[in-house]
C-alpha cells in the first residue's frame, strides 16, 4: 500500500484505465462512437475519453444479460459455484485494493485515505458476505395437509439494471451487483458519468473471477441516454437505483410507461444529529457531529447535516463543532493527510455555494462558507455551519451533498422530534443521550430507516440500509437486500 503522496502521485502517472463499455465479456467503443470527459476535480484535468452508451448498447448489454440468463450458466448454477466465484471477485477487489481506490479518488476526489481505508475494505466484504450467505439460504414448505407437497423458492428475476451515483463509486456499485449476482440474476450496470472508470474494472474483475461473460455488463453514458434506456427497456426485469430523489421518480415513472419492473431506490437523505443535553463527553459528541456533517465532502446520501442541539448545551456544542470544522485539512486528495477533497464538479459547487448564499440570508454563518483553490482547482468548498437556521429554511430541508451543516436549537423531546422528522427524507438519523429509555422512546419515534444511539451513521453489511419516504424503499446489505432481485415461486405437488 503506498503511504505518501508522492507514491500515490507515481502510482497515478502509470495507472492504465478502461475506457470502453463491457459488454458480453468484451471491451467495446459505443455504437455511436461518441465518448464523454472523465475529469479529475483535484486538477480539473481529464483522465480520458469514455464510450458514451446510449439505446443501442443497452439493447446489446441486455441481449446478452438475457441470453446467459437463459442459457442457465449462472442462474442455475450450484449456490456453491456461485459463492465460489464470488469469493473470488471479493478476493481480487482486496488484491486490487490500491488500484481501485485511485480510481476512485482521481475521479470523485475522496480523500485517498478513505477510498483506500474504508471504502476499498468495506466494498470487499459486502461481496464476501453476499457470497458466504448464497448456501445458506433455504426455501419454504407449505403446511398442506396429505396428499400436496407445496415448495415455496427464491427464484432471481432476470436482468437486473444497477444506475448508481459518483459519491461511492465501488462500495455503492458492489452494494447493488452483490446481492443481484448471489441471487443469480445478471446484472447490467450503469455507473454515474463522473465516475465510470472504476466500475469498468470492477467489470473486469468479475470476468477475472469466473463471472460468465453476459453476467455482469457495463455501460458507462449519460443518465438521460443510458439510465433512461436502461430503465425504459422492456427486457430488463428491475432497477436498482442509488441517487437523487428526483430521478428516481422518473424511474418509477419510466417503469410505468414499459413492463411495470420492480424498481428499487435509495435516494436522498437530510439527517438529524439530535444532542440531548444529558450527552456523553461533547467534545467526543463534536468530533462525530463534524464527521457526520462533512466527512467525503458531505457527499453522503445519509449525511447528517442537521444539528438538533437540546438548547441549553447550543451554544457550547456549536462552538466545538465550530472548531473541529476549522481544523478539518483541505487539500490535495492523493495526500493521505488529506481530509477534505474537491466537489466532484463545477456544477456540484455552483449548487452548494447557493445554499451558502441562500443560507446567510436567514441564519447566522458560523464558520466556513467559502470556495477555495488548491493545486489549481477551484472545486474545494470550506466546512460551514450556520446556526439558528429556521426549520422550513432550504438549508434545513433540502440535500445539499456538499460541507454544510445546519444547527437547529430544540427545548424539548417533543420538539426535537418534530424537528427530527420534519423533512420529506427518512434516511439516517442520530441521537446522544445517556438516558436509555429515552433513548428506546425516541429512536421509535424517529422516521428513518437507520437510527445511530451515541455514535453517527451507523453502518455495516450485518444490517439493512435504506429508508422511508422520498429516500426510497429499497435495502441494501444483509439478508434482506437479496429479496429486492428474487420472486418467490410455490410449486404445488399432488400425490
Amino acid at each position: 500500500m503506498s503511504t505518501t503522496v508522492e507514491d500515490w502521485i507515481q502510482a497515478a502517472s502509470t495507472l492504465s484505465v478502461r475506457s470502453q463499455a463491457l459488454i458480453d465479456g468484451e471491451f467495446v467503443d459505443a455504437s455511436s462512437g461518441e465518448t464523454f470527459e472523465c475529469v479529475n476535480p483535484a486538477t480539473e484535468a481529464v483522465l480520458a475519453a469514455v464510450a458514451s452508451c446510449d439505446s443501442a448498447d443497452v439493447d446489446k448489454a441486455v441481449s446478452s444479460a438475457r441470453d446467459v440468463f437463459v442459457g442457465g450458466s449462472w442462474s442455475l448454477a450450484a449456490p456453491a459455484e456461485r459463492k465460489r466465484v464470488l469469493r473470488r471477485f471479493a478476493e481480487l477487489l482486496l488484491e486490487h485494493q490500491d488500484e481501485l481506490a485511485l480510481l476512485v479518488t482521481l475521479e470523485m476526489g475522496k480523500p485517498i485515505r478513505d477510498s483506500v481505508g474504508i471504502e476499498l475494505p468495506l466494498a470487499a466484504s459486502v461481496m464476501e458476505w453476499q457470497a458466504e450467505a448464497i448456501d445458506k439460504a433455504y426455501g419454504e414448505v407449505a403446511p398442506t395437509g396429505p396428499g400436496d407437497v407445496a415448495l415455496i423458492t427464491r427464484e432471481p428475476l432476470g436482468v437486473v439494471g444497477a444506475i448508481v451515483p459518483w459519491n461511492f463509486p465501488v462500495n455503492l456499485a458492489v452494494s447493488r451487483i452483490a446481492p443481484a449476482l448471489a441471487a443469480g440474476n445478471s446484472v447490467i450496470l450503469k455507473p454515474a458519468e463522473q465516475s465510470p472508470l472504476a466500475a469498468l474494472r470492477i467489470g473486469e474483475l468479475g470476468l477475472e473471477a469466473g463471472l460468465p461473460a453476459g453476467v455482469l455488463n457495463v455501460v458507462p453514458g449519460i443518465g438521460e441516454r443510458a439510465g433512461k434506456a436502461l430503465a425504459l427497456h422492456e427486457g430488463v426485469d428491475c432497477i436498482a437505483f442509488t441517487g437523487s430523489t428526483a430521478v428516481g421518480k422518473l424511474l418509477l415513472t419510466f417503469a410505468g410507461q414499459s413492463n411495470m419492473k420492480q424498481v428499487w431506490l435509495e435516494c436522498g437523505g437530510k439527517s438529524a444529529n439530535v444532542v440531548f443535553a444529558d450527552s456523553p463527553d461533547l467534545e467526543q459528541v463534536a468530533t462525530f457531529v463534524a464527521m457526520g456533517a462533512f466527512w467525503n465532502q458531505g457527499e453522503v446520501c445519509s449525511s447528517h447535516s442537521r444539528l438538533l442541539a437540546e438548547q441549553s448545551i447550543a451554544n457550547e456544542l456549536v462552538a466545538l463543532v465550530a472548531k473541529r470544522a476549522g481544523e478539518l485539512r483541505l487539500g490535495d486528495p492523493l495526500d493521505p493527510a488529506t481530509e477534505i477533497g474537491p466537489l466532484v464538479d463545477g456544477e456540484q459547487v455552483s449548487k452548494v455555494l447557493g445554499y451558502v448564499e441562500s443560507g446567510r440570508e436567514v441564519a447566522n454563518l458560523v464558520t466556513g462558507g467559502g470556495r477555495v483553490e488548491i493545486g489549481g482547482s477551484r472545486l474545494y468548498v470550506e466546512p460551514t455551519v450556520f446556526d439558528e437556521v429556521p426549520k422550513n429554511a432550504a438549508v434545513a430541508q433540502d440535500e445539499i451533498f456538499g460541507p454544510v451543516l445546519s444547527v437547529l436549537p430544540f427545548e424539548d423531546e417533543e420538539e426535537a422530534i418534530s424537528i427530527a422528522n420534519g423533512t420529506a427524507y427518512g434516511l439516517g438519523a442520530s441521537l446522544w443521550t445517556k438516558d436509555l429509555s429515552r433513548a428506546l422512546r425516541v429512536s421509535r419515534r424517529l422516521r428513518a430507516g437507520t437510527v445511530s444511539v451515541n455514535t453517527v451513521d451507523a453502518y455495516s453489511v450485518l444490517t439493512p440500509f435504506g429508508g422511508v419516504g422520498d429516500s426510497g424503499s429499497s435495502r441494501d446489505h444483509s439478508l434482506h437486500a437479496v429479496e429486492h432481485y428474487s420472486s418467490l415461486k410455490t410449486t404445488w405437488i399432488k400425490y
